[in-house]
C-alpha cells in the first residue's frame, strides 16, 4: 500500500522508471538486439533501475527527479541550439552558450548514488506473470509445490521441510513480505535459473528446477506461494500488508453463457464474492456473486452469479488462511485488488473490515454525502475509493 508519507509525485516517478525500462527491453528485442528467455523478452543487462530503494530514500527520490528535469533542459537547450546553427544560421556564440548551459545544468544536477538506484538483474527481471492470477493457476501451483518443494520449504512454507537442515542455506520463509519484495520476473529466475547448491533425494544438484519444472508451473507455482503467503500474513498480523489480488475465476450467472470474472475488473466495477448461501441481496454499487465448493443450490441464494468450481472456494480458503468459509464475504475494489473481508456471523459492513489499507486512516468522507455513509458498506466503499492501491514492489505491479 501507499506509503502515508509518499509524496503524491514519488509513485508516477517510479511508474515511469518501470515502463521506461520496459519500453526499452521491447524495442531492443523488436530489434533483435535482446534475446528471449522462458517465452519472453530476456533483460540484457547485469542492472537494472531499482525503484524499491526510492520508497526507502526521500532524498535520494528527490534528487533523481531534479537530474531528469535537468536532462529535460539540457535536451531542450541543445535542440534550440541545433536549431540556431542548422535552421536559422545564425551566428554561432548564442549556440555555444547554449550548450554551455546544457552542459551545466548536468553537472549540477543532484544525481543520486548510483548503488542505490541500480541493483543486480537477471534476463527474467522484467517478466510478466501470464496467468492473471487464476483459481485454476493456484490450484495447479499448489500441486507443484507439493511434487517439487516440500521436501525443503515445508508444507507451510516457513523452510523448516525435512531437508531443510542439510542445506548450504536454510530455506527462506514464503510467509514473510518476500514474496512482494522482488519483482515476479526474479521469482521466476530464482525458481527455474538459481544455480545453488542443494541436497535433494538424489544427490546434489542446483536449486533451479528449469529441467524439472516447465515456466508455466513456475508462474501458477508463484501464484500459489502468493495465496499462501497472503492467507498466512491475514492470520498472523490480521491485515494484508501487501496487497492481494482477487482471483480470476469462471462465473455463471442467470440465463447467460459462463464469464470470467476478469470481465467486470476489465470494467473496473467493484466485487463482492460471498461464500456459500445466506440472506444476502444485490446492491447496485458492487457485483455479488456466491461461491460454493460443489455447485451450490441457486434457489437458496438471492444473487444471480455462481461459482461453482470448487479450485476457486480452495483459492479464497488459502487468501483467507481458513478453511472455515461458510458465511464469509471479501470485497473487490475498481482495481481488482482484494480490499475488505466480513468474517461468518458478523452484521453488516464496517470500515473495520478493510483489511488492505494505507499506515494512516485517509480522509474518506471528503466529498461523499451523509446518505453515503449512513450504512456500513457505503462508509467501506467510501474508504476504499479514498485509498487506492498504489506501490507495490516500487512500482512493479504484481
Amino acid at each position: 500500500m501507499q506509503r502515508s508519507d509518499s509524496p503524491d509525485w514519488l509513485n508516477p516517478l517510479i511508474g515511469a522508471m518501470q515502463q521506461a525500462q520496459v519500453g526499452l527491453l521491447q524495442l531492443l528485442h523488436g530489434l533483435g538486439l535482446a534475446g528471449t528467455v522462458d517465452g519472453q523478452p530476456a533483460w540484457p543487462w547485469a542492472l537494472r533501475l531499482s525503484g524499491e530503494n526510492l520508497l526507502i530514500d526521500l532524498g535520494q527520490a528527490r534528487g533523481l527527479l531534479w537530474s531528469l528535469a535537468a536532462v529535460a533542459t539540457a535536451i531542450v537547450l541543445l535542440v534550440l541550439a541545433l536549431v540556431l546553427v542548422l535552421v536559422l544560421r545564425r551566428i554561432r556564440l548564442p549556440a555555444l552558450v547554449l550548450t554551455a548551459l546544457a552542459a551545466l545544468a548536468l553537472l549540477l544536477a543532484p544525481w543520486p548514488r548510483a548503488d542505490l538506484i541500480l541493483v543486480p538483474a537477471h534476463a527474467t527481471s522484467f517478466h510478466a506473470s501470464p496467468t492473471g492470477f487464476s483459481v485454476e493457476s493456484i490450484a495447479r501451483g499448489g500441486a507443484t509445490y507439493a511434487q517439487h518443494c516440500t521436501a525443503c520449504h515445508g508444507a507451510d512454507g516457513r523452510g523448516h521441510g525435512p531437508l531443510a537442515a542439510s542445506q548450504p542455506v536454510w530455506p527462506p520463509n514464503f510467509t514473510s513480505p518476500l514474496l512482494w519484495r522482488r519483482a515476479d520476473g526474479e521469482l521466476l529466475w530464482a525458481i527455474l535459473h538459481d544455480r545453488r547448491p542443494v541436497e535433494s533425494g538424489d544427490g546434489a544438484r542446483a536449486h533451479g528446477q528449469a529441467d524439472r519444472l516447465s515456466s508455466d508451473d513456475a508462474w501458477a507455482l508463484i501464484d500459489f506461494m502468493k495465496a499462501r503467503a497472503a492467507g498466512q500474513m491475514l492470520q498472523i498480523a490480521g491485515s494484508w500488508p501487501y496487497p492481494v489480488g482477487l482471483p480470476d475465476m469462471a462465473v455463471q450467472c442467470a440465463g447467460q453463457p459462463a464469464r470470467r470474472l476478469s470481465t467486470w475488473q476489465s470494467r473496473q466495477q467493484r466485487l463482492r464474492v460471498v461464500a456459500g448461501s445466506g440472506p444476502v441481496q444485490e446492491d447496485p454499487r458492487l457485483v455479488s456473486l456466491q461461491l460454493s465448493p460443489d455447485g451450490g443450490n441457486r434457489a437458496a441464494s438471492a444473487l444471480d452469479c455462481t461459482v461453482n468450481d470448487p479450485r476457486a472456494w480452495q483459492a479464497m480458503a488459502l487468501l483467507s488462511g481458513s478453511e472455515q468459509l461458510q458465511g464469509m464475504q471479501w470485497l473487490g475494489d475498481r482495481s481488482g485488488w482484494l480490499r475488505a473481508l466480513s468474517r461468518p456471523g458478523a452484521q453488516g459492513w464496517s470500515e473495520d473490515d478493510l483489511v488492505c489499507r494505507t499506515d494512516t486512516a485517509a480522509k474518506a468522507t471528503s466529498g461523499v454525502g451523509a446518505g453515503a455513509l449512513a450504512d456500513g458498506l457505503g462508509a467501506l466503499i467510501a474508504r476504499m475509493d479514498a485509498e487506492p492501491v498504489r506501490f507495490i514492489k516500487g512500482g512493479f505491479v504484481h
